[in-house]
């Protein structure tokens, strides 16, 4: 078998993917040499400084908008505004995202932005316009937005057999209600888009996006241009974790609109108040649910229906939507389902991608069910999860087989064993026994997560690879660098598929007239079909070079190797060649020593109305193990231990995609636990701003959140065929390993009430909210609960919650 022509997942010989590699611009990060878009103003002479001129209302409508008295401040170049448009006022993909609005949607919302020779004059020039307005009603929660049916876009419903008959025949039901709140981006890097036109007319965008693509599009609607007329480029972001999918588009119109118009650069920076009140968030969502068990403790059926706050516009809602409800059954197996999903329109920010799109907020539904019915079922939390597992044969409830579904089975007990469980166990029990104020508990969780794009069209992804006569390797692809190691894993498989050290690659920056029609890094997909890209281009240039050195060797191409630069044959050393000196001789031979690459991820369907078919290549699995210790006197607590056991099927870069998996399990615990964004829902003069709009009011993870004790462990033996080198994707699936923290909390506070309490424990469940989770705890009665925690629904109520 021809190396070239071998299944994607095939490893040669001294592969330089697996090995554990530092993350490529490590240095230049740590030394602050690597530059990020605003740091090429100083590389920019000419610039001005876009400023955006915020509205103080959650709804109203411009009444009067008088620019002039902007121009009486020094250093106001020009006021942008709508008619200044060529093209189409619009920044979204969907036309309902006025770039310019005369109806304002939320509190903060840009009506124009000032162009000045320095930021302070733009500020200056902003504060200077005559804006007045007039008020219109707001909807701000999501049972507002219910009560006024304000909805947008379609509404999904994901079912299989009979959910009724299903909740008729079981043993035990509940039912209940539960909402979790979204969650800021955070990326250290704010929105930033440079923009500038050369000599032919050609607009240059530099941007901190995840879609240089569709950020290319945006502009040149925007601008009525063709897209050929518009580049973008990124170098690199300092975070994204999907705040930067969509929401970036705007602004590089802005910067490009305002590069036109004057003739100059433009630099448009969101501040951190900014772009906290300007961006979308993750999105909260409320859930209602009836769940039915047989007699087994087997989950028989399941009724839900899901409502998600997009916000003032659509964005991603549609997407992450039918996402969630396509994780609803996280790893367990429902054969009776109905899911529903519907899309809230608030006055809020438009609430977009955010790491996990959707799947968290589908699995957190069934993890909290499991974690409220679990005591009043009268089994442990972790045993009735392990038995509701899928096993292999049995499809998800959208009809697409769980592939590997025993790994959930072997990655729980590696992690049992690993994390040695049953002995924590008992040490918790005897800790609990001695402490009355303060109890520690430990839980387990399990991941499914379906990677790829719920849209199978952005499946797909190029590559151009470039062999220079010296056999350097410059290499290109269409995903872009956000501190995920992306680049490091493409450096990887080039070096690997053309068989060079990894010294001899080199990577260039994301743009689009390099690599066109890009899909965003996202959906987890970025190693997967990049990787596939740069593969199918090293491989083209790879078998032009085995037929030049099959010539020289008096060999068959099929037997020609190349490993670690150096090229020989099949069974003999004694004779070889040098990498260099091959692609040397390959060019005064006439051969191409660059390709296009590209890959489609195969094997997919979705029907999106249907919501049936094969949206994903696989799933990715995992579970973590999480201990907590909670004060009963303030609700405060503190992560004592975490064990996560990953599958990453064979990794590409193992250091990279540890430490994925351990940021992915931070940031989720953040959500989960600190990170409460807080709008005014109140009737006064600041009803819609955001009340956490800076580090000092919005929680984010820091070194004092992290596991005082962290242990993570890739699955092994987990080759997955049909990817690139036999890896699985890193990015969004550890996130959702941060239920056990929430679980682990949950059980906890249990510990401070009676047997079989089914404790209700807010999201995020923050010192606050674990608090009065206790205090509820602690009043309970014997009796039961309200509906709001599980109340069982048939007449073995009392058995039940007798634990029966």
């Amino acid at each position: 078998m021809s190396f070239a022509h071998g299944p994607l997942a095939d490893r040669p010989n001294n592969p330089k993917v697996g090995l554990p590699l530092p993350h490529e611009a490590a240095s230049l990060h740590v030394t602050g040499k690597a530059l990020y878009t605003d740091d090429l103003i100083h590389r920019t002479p000419n610039l001005l400084h876009a400023w955006p001129l915020q509205a103080p209302h959650a709804h109203a409508r411009v009444t009067t908008f008088d620019v002039t008295p902007a121009y009486d401040v020094p250093g106001v170049v020009r006021v942008l505004t709508a008619q200044d448009v060529p093209g189409v006022n619009d920044a979204g993909i969907k036309h309902d995202e006025p770039l310019f609005p005369t109806e304002i949607m939320f509190y903060g919302h840009a009506v124009c932005y000032v162009l000045g020779e320095t930021e302070d004059a733009a500020r200056l020039g902003a504060e200077a316009i005559v804006v007045e307005y007039e008020p219109l009603p707001s909807l701000m929660t999501i049972p507002e937005a219910i009560a006024a049916e304000s909805f947008q876009g379609a509404q999904r419903t994901v079912s299989r057999g009979d959910a009724d008959a299903g909740l008729a025949a079981s043993t035990h039901r509940f039912s209940g209600e539960f909402s979790f709140g979204g969650q800021e981006h955070f990326y250290l890097e704010t929105n930033a888009a440079l923009a500038l036109v050369d000599e032919a007319g050609q607009v240059f965008v530099q941007s901190s996006t995840q879609h240089p693509s569709e950020t290319q599009e945006i502009v040149a609607h925007v601008l009525g241009r063709p897209s050929h007329e518009i580049t973008v480029q990124c170098l690199r972001l300092g975070g994204g974790f999907g705040g930067k999918e969509m929401q970036p588009h705007g602004f590089a119109a802005v910067a490009a609109l305002g590069a036109t118009i004057t003739g100059r650069p433009v630099l448009l920076r969101l501040n951190r108040t900014q772009d906290i009140t300007m961006t979308g968030k993750r999105h909260p969502f409320h859930a209602s649910w009836e769940i039915g068990f047989d007699a087994d403790l087997r989950i028989r059926a399941l009724k839900a229906t899901l409502t998600s706050d997009g916000g003032w516009s659509l964005d991603l809602s549609e997407p992450v939507l039918a996402r969630a409800l396509c994780h609803i059954d996280n790893a367990y197996w429902i054969p009776d389902i109905e899911a529903h999903g519907r899309i809230a329109k608030t006055n809020k920010t438009s609430q977009t991608a955010f790491r996990g799109f959707g799947g968290p907020q589908g699995m957190i539904v069934i993890e909290d069910i499991l974690g409220r019915c679990a005591p009043q079922l009268g089994i442990a939390p972790e045993e009735l999860r392990r038995r509701n597992f899928y096993s292999p044969g049995q499809p998800t409830p959208y009809g697409q087989p769980v592939r590997h579904a025993e790994r959930l089975a072997a990655i729980w007990q590696t992690l049992s064993d690993k994390a040695s469980v049953a002995q924590r166990q008992e040490q918790i029990a005897a800790f609990n026994a001695g402490h009355h104020d303060s109890k520690r508990a430990l839980a387990i969780t399990p991941v499914k997560f379906g990677i790829s794009f719920n849209l199978t069209a952005f499946n797909q992804a190029g590559a151009l690879v470039h062999v220079y006569k010296d056999g350097s390797v410059l290499i290109n692809h269409g995903g872009v660098e956000m501190g995920q190691g992306l680049h490091t894993k493409m450096i990887q498989v080039a070096a690997t598929a053309l068989g060079v050290p990894l010294s001899y690659v080199r990577l260039a920056p994301t743009r689009t007239d390099k690599v066109p029609n890009t899909s965003a890094t996202a959906a987890s997909s970025g190693a997967d079909i990049n990787g596939g890209a740069v593969k199918n281009a090293c491989d083209q240039i790879r078998e032009r070079l085995a037929t030049v050195a099959a010539g020289q060797l008096g060999i068959h191409p099929d037997d020609v190797r190349f490993v670690d630069g150096v090229v020989t044959g099949i069974g003999f050393h004694d004779k070889q060649i040098e990498w260099a000196k091959l692609t040397h001789d390959a060019y005064f031979q006439r051969v191409q020593l660059w390709a296009a690459g590209f890959y489609r991820t195969a094997g997919l369907h979705w029907d999106a109305n249907r919501m049936q078919g094969e949206p994903f290549k696989y799933f990715a699995y995992g579970a973590a193990c999480a201990e907590v210790e909670v004060d009963g006197f303030t609700g405060a607590y503190r992560l004592l231990r975490a064990d996560i056991v990953h599958d990453v099927g064979d990794s590409l870069s193992p250091l990279i995609d540890v430490g994925q998996i351990e940021g992915g399990f931070v940031q989720g615990t953040g959500w989960l636990t600190l990170e409460e964004l807080r709008w005014d829902t109140s009737d006064g003069p600041h009803r819609g701003r955001l009340n956490t709009q800076a580090a000092s009011t919005y929680k984010i993870p820091s070194f004092s959140e992290m596991p005082e004790e962290f242990h993570v462990h890739l699955f092994e033996r987990a080759t997955e065929s049909g990817v690139v080198y036999g890896s699985k994707a890193v990015g969004e699936p550890p996130l959702m390993e941060a239920f056990a923290v929430r679980e682990a909390l949950r059980a906890a506070v249990a510990q401070f009430g009676p047997a079989g309490y089914p404790v209700d424990l807010g999201s995020p469940a923050t010192p606050e909210a674990v608090y009065w989770a206790i205090d509820a705890a602690r009043t309970a009665g014997t009796a039961g609960t309200n509906g709001a925690t599980g109340r069982p629904t048939t007449d073995a109520s009392a058995q039940e919650l007798a634990g029966v």
